[in-house]
């Protein structure tokens, strides 16, 4: 059985890689390992080294400390991000596609549309 640090690790792991739209083989290539020992991470089921996870970081244009977010220190267990939001929303296959769109829109037009759903959520 996986640690739950490892699991949560893996997991942003797997979450940017997807919101970022890149395939578990092209961030293999670009550490310069088999896409299996990726899905491994992701999965939790191999530890992923303190120099993999700098290499993983870079590759995804995020700092190392970016896997760790969202453990509560000493005990390892996990932080909601708001006190609406579940803290496994980024697991769900929906809510990752809705932010990918939203950053695909043009700045200007993605403003437009945050202060509309802003809107939608204090009517509702």
């Amino acid at each position: 059985m996986a640690h739950m640090v490892d699991a949560h690790v893996g997991k942003r792991i797997r979450q940017r890689r997807w919101l970022i739209g890149m395939t578990q083989q092209k961030l293999a290539d670009m550490v310069g390992i088999k896409f299996q020992q990726i899905q491994k991470y992701e999965t939790g089921a191999n530890r992923v080294s303190a120099s993999r996870l700098w290499d993983i970081g870079e590759a995804m244009g995020v700092p190392v400390a970016f896997f760790f977010e969202g453990i509560k220190e000493g005990d390892a267990t996990f932080e909601p991000v708001s006190g609406d939001v579940p803290p496994d929303m980024l697991s769900d296959k929906e809510a990752m596609e809705l932010v990918r769109t939203y950053y695909a829109i043009p700045e200007n037009q993605r403003r437009r549309l945050f202060e509309l759903a802003r809107v939608l959520s204090d009517v509702a």
